[in-house]
């Protein structure tokens, strides 16, 4: 398979102090990063794409540890979440492989967390921007958690392109009252509960 070809990186990371309510004790973090890498399948068809994940799969690790260490560290996360922007000379199916690479490198990270990782897909020329679902690390039915960050950089992905993210949170919605599932409740055996 081709190498990995990276022409740059973003780290995004925002820091949530209120929502209009009181401040929190500890404000929430937020944060993404993105690797804009050369789609080596762009403008073909290739029938077999699956060993390309095993190409990806240390990038996926070496971002992981750059946005969960820019959050406090990896004890500190308790959401995540991943996606694709795929240039147009590409396809939908070459985003989705960074399903594997991209959830198990956070996964690994944070201790072999048990939820599935929420992932979106899409193609789109520069510029595009992509919402990025979120969920506990541990449960995807803890409401407080459910989330999206947008990420998008303004020369990316170019034709020839693609753009892997990664998403984390340190915690909860700022302000969450919806109820369910707390996060301290989390049983943690099934990815779900």
């Amino acid at each position: 398979m081709p190498d990995v070809l990276l022409r740059k990186t973003l780290l995004l990371l925002e820091e949530i102090r209120h929502e209009g309510g009181p401040p929190p004790e500890t404000p929430l973090r937020r944060g993404a990063v993105m690797a804009v890498i050369r789609n080596p399948f762009a403008g073909e068809y290739v029938e077999d794409l699956q060993p390309f994940m095993d190409d990806l799969k240390p990038l996926g690790l070496q971002m992981a540890r750059r946005l969960a260490s820019a959050l406090g560290g990896p004890e500190r996360i308790e959401g995540y979440g991943k996606g694709a922007i795929v240039g147009s000379d590409g396809e939908i199916e070459h985003g989705a492989l960074w399903h594997v690479p991209g959830g198990y490198a956070m996964r690994e990270l944070l201790g072999d967390a048990k939820a599935i990782v929420p992932s979106t897909k899409k193609v789109g020329g520069l510029g595009a921007r992509l919402d990025v679902p979120v969920t506990h690390i541990n449960a995807s039915y803890v409401r407080s958690h459910f989330d999206a960050i947008e990420v998008g950089c303004n020369d990316a992905p170019r034709a020839d392109e693609m753009a892997v993210i990664l998403v984390m949170t340190t915690g909860a919605r700022i302000h969450n009252r919806m109820g369910g599932l707390a996060a301290k409740d989390v049983k943690g055996e099934d990815g779900l509960r």
